[in-house]
């Protein structure tokens, strides 16, 4: 074999990915300017670009696998060019033709899920142990919900609160609802993301056959990553099946009167936007309106929110890399909260959960600021 084919294929596979708009790229720098890594380093998102439509990319460059695909570029790009999908294509063409190298935390976790269906490379079968004490029942067909908390909320046991408070307050309102059984795998949106296509086709196929196969209509989330894939990803593929993340939930629950919240929470709370609940889906009143309803609780806002707001740092499956102190987005969000005087961070996303708790313990600010999902505080306020 010539050895430039597996350079040229990975540059038809880019090529492909980006389609006609990368063709239209006029080097702006539009994608540069926005890009939260120039918050804490040199990332040069134009430079890319310029390399994959010349053919030119340095695969074995560390800027692989820097993205965390927030999409403030794809949302900022004049030309409408799906960059996310340009940095995805680029990482499988190393993840699966062999050129440049993976990182070891991330080929860990990927061959973790590839092959126990969960990144912790934990036992199929503990997906459901933290709801063991809760009298959850398993999903049949008629329930009205399947329950998908995610793996890390299944499996982390610092993360399960998460499953746990929204699993407290299903019961507490009498929902219809239940989980999968062990068979069900991660929902593969971040190994997408990392450029393992043929891992992700294999963990969907087998979600899809599960759900059709247990009668499943309504699936409730905990993970915006979740709700991106099943929603958006997944009736490509045949899934057909109505997503709802947990903060839309909940907050058609308290507009119908269902859900009641009388315990007062007198902190000072401030919501950080996850970026695929935000940018790429457009939920951003629902976790507001639910913080809101809460008695005594006072809301706040970063001074980048909404559009505007700084991603935690773990899409793109760098929740599974490590990133060094002082390139972490998520201090920078510990920072302004604490500048706001926030009590709490309230998050709707356990790769947020993750990077904040972090954050916080590193930085010592653990005895005055609190991470805490928007479940664990409708639980609380109940």
């Amino acid at each position: 074999m010539d050895v430039l084919s597996p350079y040229k294929e990975a540059t038809d596979v880019i090529l492909e990915a980006g389609g006609e708009p990368i063709k239209s790229c006029y080097q702006c720098g539009l994608c540069t300017g926005i890009c939260p890594w120039n918050l804490v380093r040199s990332f040069l998102v134009r430079r890319i670009m310029h390399q994959a439509q010349l053919g030119t990319t340095d695969f074995g460059s560390e800027d692989v696998w820097t993205c965390v695909t927030c999409g403030a570029c794809v949302q900022r790009c004049p030309r409408g060019v799906e960059i996310i999908d340009v940095m995805r294509a680029l990482r499988r063409a190393v993840a699966s033709l062999g050129i440049g190298v993976v990182p070891d935390a991330l080929r860990i976790s990927a061959k973790n899920i590839a092959g126990v269906g969960n990144p912790l490379g934990e036992a199929p079968e503990k997906r459901n142990d933290w709801a063991k004490d809760l009298g959850v029942k398993n999903f049949t067909s008629g329930t009205e919900i399947l329950y998908f908390p995610c793996c890390v909320p299944s499996y982390d046991p610092d993360v399960k609160t998460i499953a746990r408070s929204t699993a407290t307050i299903f019961n507490k309102l009498g929902i219809d609802y239940g989980l999968i059984g062990t068979e069900a795998k991660c929902c593969g949106e971040s190994i997408r993301k990392a450029g393992y296509e043929d891992t992700f086709q294999s963990l969907a196929q087998n979600n899809i056959n599960l759900f059709s196969n247990n009668g499943v209509e309504t699936v409730v989330v905990s993970s915006p990553h979740c709700y991106h894939t099943f929603k958006n990803e997944y009736p490509e593929l045949g899934g057909k099946f109505e997503v709802i993340h947990i903060t839309q939930y909940l907050a058609s629950l308290i507009e119908k009167g269902k859900l009641k919240l009388s315990k007062e929470i007198n902190k000072k709370v401030i919501y950080s936007d996850p970026c695929y609940l935000g940018r790429h889906n457009d939920i951003y009143d629902e976790p507001r309106e639910i913080l809101q309803s809460i008695p005594g609780l006072e809301l706040v806002e970063f001074p980048d929110a909404r559009e505007d707001a700084l991603c935690c740092g773990g899409g793109g499956g760098r929740i599974w890399m490590d990133t060094p102190k002082g390139e972490r987005f998520s201090d920078i969000r510990v920072e302004q909260a604490v500048a706001k005087g926030a009590d709490i961070i309230a998050v709707a996303c356990p790769y947020c959960f993750l990077n904040y708790r972090d954050s916080v313990l590193s930085m010592g600010k653990a005895e005055t600021m609190q991470v805490k999902d928007i479940a664990e505080l409708v639980a609380e306020a109940i």
